[in-house]
């Protein structure tokens, strides 16, 4: 938990310069970019399925045609390099590489490689994440992230990209956050493969944690050179009123689903002890067996911190059914929330816009869990982008918001957070999740119909901070 305590960074107009060396990057993940499904022997994952059913995906949309990735790396990565990129944080497809979990598909590798050369020609650093969500489907009906096979299969296909991809890519994430493939995909039902069993989601956090721990401990065997980490989307977890018990114990419980349950066997090799009694009652304890612990806190490079918005939690007024992220869920306890209407601008989601929440964040996870380099791996808006007469987006509302979460990363900095990077969400407009392609992420437009690129003002932005490793002052 966190209080604001930082000043607010979109208030300065003033000139800030970032660390030499400081790396400046875009993300996206396979299945919100790629398309071709089905393309050379891609089987189906848990999203593809999940797009199927009815009502679980705004217009029914599917990942099919995304931004056509698949089939447009050259026109993609050339944009990355006209945009400056140092960096590109791209995820691989488990169907692609490892259809069905099973042996390995060598067309579907070969996508990698020629993304790999073609951004290492661009002079751009590839940047790998093993796990963005498409868990191979034949693997969901073995149980998915709720059998703990399922840690060793990831295990194997880790070893499968790294063995052939490791020599010429630097950094590597093993999960994007778990939190999100817990918590959203077997409890609250909203992600892929959209259970509603809070137990599933107990056992699914830790069979994550042990996927990272083996999938660590393979690629440090492999290639101890590489800067390993995980990817997390921690959020500040503020109590409406910091002097009521009942707020601050509310805001506790919250906090622990959140981001203790993955923080503190991560980084103190031990959970919570609250995590046994908000989740012993769906067999937690029963989960974790012996080494589990000390495998999942080997020492990493760097913590990947995905950053949208914060949260305020009060214990008045909740509905009858705690929610998470707005759907009913027993995980944060026994006790209603809510979430206290605040006076803030709002993104096309509904996310309040508050950039102090990004510095108080970063500096609990210096101080909390100090020692390991911070990168912000993910950051930005959805808005509603149009193309106008003249045949750009201008997207004022994203660059205010890329202006204020840069500007409080840079606080962050100066007031002494290791912090080494960031990456803004998304490179690409693409398929957002049960959103369909109603949401619009990217600093780049994709016009779905005829797959045209045209880069926003924010991307023109953007491109002028990596430049300049900075932001200019308003009178500059």
């Amino acid at each position: 938990m966190t209080e604001h305590t930082a000043q607010d960074p979109a208030a300065s107009s003033a000139a800030i310069t970032f660390p030499e060396g400081f790396l400046w990057g875009a993300s996206t993940a396979s299945f919100q970019i790629e398309g071709s499904t089905t393309a050379d022997g891609r089987t189906d994952s848990i999203w593809d399925v999940l797009c199927r059913k009815p009502g679980a995906v705004a217009n029914a949309d599917t990942g099919d045609p995304a931004a056509d990735h698949y089939r447009r790396v050259s026109e993609d990565v050339a944009l990355m390099a006209d945009l400056g990129l140092a960096t590109y944080r791209f995820s691989v497809a488990w169907p692609r590489v490892r259809p069905d979990g099973g042996s390995v598909n060598q067309r579907g590798l070969d996508f990698y490689r020629g993304l790999v050369d073609e951004l290492l020609e661009r002079d751009i650093v590839p940047w790998i994440t093993l796990y963005h969500w498409d868990l191979p489907q034949a693997l969901e009906e073995r149980g998915g992230w709720t059998n703990r096979d399922t840690a060793y299969r990831f295990a194997e296909y880790a070893d499968t990209v790294v063995t052939a991809l490791g020599d010429r890519v630097p950094y590597w994430t093993t999960l994007n956050e778990p939190f999100c493939a817990a918590f959203l995909g077997y409890a609250s039902g909203e992600h892929a493969p959209g259970r509603t069993e809070p137990d599933a989601a107990v056992a699914a956090v830790h069979h994550l944690l042990v996927a990272h721990g083996l999938g660590t401990a393979l690629i440090r065997a492999r290639r101890p050179d590489v800067k390993l980490g995980i990817t997390l989307n921690p959020a500040p977890i503020v109590p409406a009123d910091p002097d009521d018990p009942v707020d601050v114990a509310a805001a506790r419980r919250v906090d622990l689903v959140r981001n203790r349950v993955f923080l503190d066997p991560l980084f103190r090799g031990e959970y919570p002890e609250d995590a046994h009694t908000q989740f012993d009652q769906f067999g937690f304890s029963e989960l974790v067996r012996d080494g589990d612990l000390k495998l999942i806190s080997q020492p990493i490079d760097l913590l990947g911190v995905n950053f949208y918005h914060d949260e305020v939690v009060s214990g008045h007024g909740g509905t009858e059914a705690p929610s998470l992220d707005g759907r009913p869920t027993p995980l944060v306890g026994a006790a209603p929330f809510s979430n206290p209407e605040r006076d803030l601008p709002r993104t096309a989601m509904g996310w309040p816009v508050d950039p102090r929440g990004l510095t108080d964040l970063l500096l609990r996870l210096h101080r909390e869990y100090p020692g390991v380099p911070l990168y912000v791996t993910e950051n930005g808006a959805a808005y509603l982008d149009t193309v106008a007469e003249d045949g750009q987006v201008h997207d004022e509302d994203r660059t205010r918001y890329l202006d204020g979460h840069l500007r409080a990363v840079h606080d962050a900095i100066e007031q002494g957070v290791d912090l080494r990077g960031y990456c803004c969400w998304s490179l690409l407009d693409n398929f957002e999740w049960a959103w369909g392609y109603d949401q619009r992420f990217g600093v780049v437009h994709v016009d779905y119909k005829t797959q045209e690129r045209t880069v926003k003002d924010s991307g023109r932005f953007f491109a002028r901070v990596i430049k300049a490793n900075g932001i200019p002052g308003s009178g500059d």
